[in-house]
């Protein structure tokens, strides 16, 4: 299951930078559609299924080496929930929240790969 973590962590970094990527080219072009509000949401759904992976490995006595490693997962998992709760009303700008988020939760989440498993 370690394993699985780990190949998740980096499915998640890409998956966050695929969706940051192409939220950015979106805000750029001023086009707010379908394809990049779902690819948008992909990094939230990735990061809860990794905690949860995480969490079961906790519940195994299996322990992550650096203890910074849980706050870069717990930080990514906030960052790319917060747009949600605190992004402006303006349909161009809240994409712009969400890549940066994206963008964000990618670096925290390499970081987080560094800590070790």
């Amino acid at each position: 299951m370690v394993r699985a973590h780990e190949i998740l962590a980096y499915v998640v970094i890409g998956g966050c930078l695929l969706a940051s990527a192409l939220g950015f080219a979106a805000y750029r072009r001023g086009v707010v559609g379908g394809l990049t509000i779902h690819l948008l949401a992909l990094p939230q759904t990735l990061l809860v299924a990794q905690a949860a992976l995480g969490l079961l490995l906790l519940s195994g006595n299996y322990r992550a080496p650096d203890k910074l490693h849980y706050a870069y997962g717990a930080v990514a998992l906030g960052v790319v929930l917060s747009p949600w709760f605190y992004a402006p009303a303006d349909p161009r700008r809240r994409l712009l929240w969400f890549a940066v988020s994206a963008l964000v939760a990618a670096a925290l989440g390499l970081r987080g790969t560094m800590t070790g498993y």
